[in-house]
């Protein structure tokens, strides 16, 4: 049987490929390792909330929605559990991208595809049991934690990608930088900005009430935007 990055492999192969002479390049099986990564987090938390009725899961920026539909082809459907997949994206080419690979799916988990920033409360279902993030870019991460932890998810899986201005805790880094007069070369005040926007964020979801672990969920040869948030929902915020 193919491991598990095998297994996502084959399926973006047959999803977003699937034409003659064509094949994976190297950017989507380092992509593939990504989201073996994060499906086998999803597994765990799904076994841990298989007594559940349904199982909600949450892909936030989905792109083109590989964690959500590889979560409910490799890991729900084997499993034999009742689940549903939300995807939440704001680009319609990626939607429509996203609706003709559900097509060649072979799942009976039911999967919604929702157009619209994430920071539309409106999109987000009522207490979701898992939301995931592979790689929001720049403000999506601290909108992501704002929402997931409004919706008051069970868990959250956040892979946060490249730090902008845009970001809120970026500007506040930038004026410790200067205060302390931490040097200008680049590698040096980037490394120190991106730390201080790491801890707001680890600070804002613990809280918010939830266990936070902050893991390396593959190599850095991989990616170098390869730090997972793992924040779990304390049982004493659940009142």
């Amino acid at each position: 049987m193919p491991n598990r990055t095998q297994q996502v492999e084959n399926w973006l192969d047959r999803l977003y490929i699937s034409a003659e002479g064509a094949t994976l390049r190297e950017e989507d099986r380092r992509k593939a390792i990504e989201v073996a990564a994060i499906l086998e987090e999803i597994e765990r938390a799904a076994r841990r909330l298989s007594r559940r009725k349904s199982i909600v899961l949450v892909d936030a920026a989905a792109g083109k929605s590989y964690v959500g539909l590889l979560a409910a082809q490799l890991v729900f459907d084997p499993l034999g559990l009742s689940a549903k997949v939300i995807l939440l994206e704001r680009n319609d080419r990626l939607i429509g991208l996203t609706r003709a690979a559900i097509a060649r799916l072979e799942t009976h988990i039911p999967i919604e595809c929702r157009m619209g920033d994430v920071s539309d409360p409106t999109l987000w279902p009522e207490q979701p049991d898992i939301v995931v993030a592979l790689h929001a870019c720049g403000r999506a991460s601290d909108t992501i934690i704002e929402r997931a932890t409004g919706c008051r998810t069970h868990l959250l899986l956040l892979v946060p990608c490249c730090t902008s201005d845009a970001v809120p805790a970026a500007a506040h880094a930038e004026e410790e930088a200067v205060r302390l007069a931490i040097p200008r070369q680049a590698p040096v005040r980037r490394r120190f900005i991106q730390a201080l926007v790491d801890a707001d964020r680890t600070r804002r979801l613990e809280a918010a009430g939830y266990r936070t672990e902050v893991v390396e969920f593959v190599g850095a040869t991989v990616t170098p935007h390869n730090l997972l948030w793992r924040a779990r929902r304390r049982k004493s915020a659940d009142g």
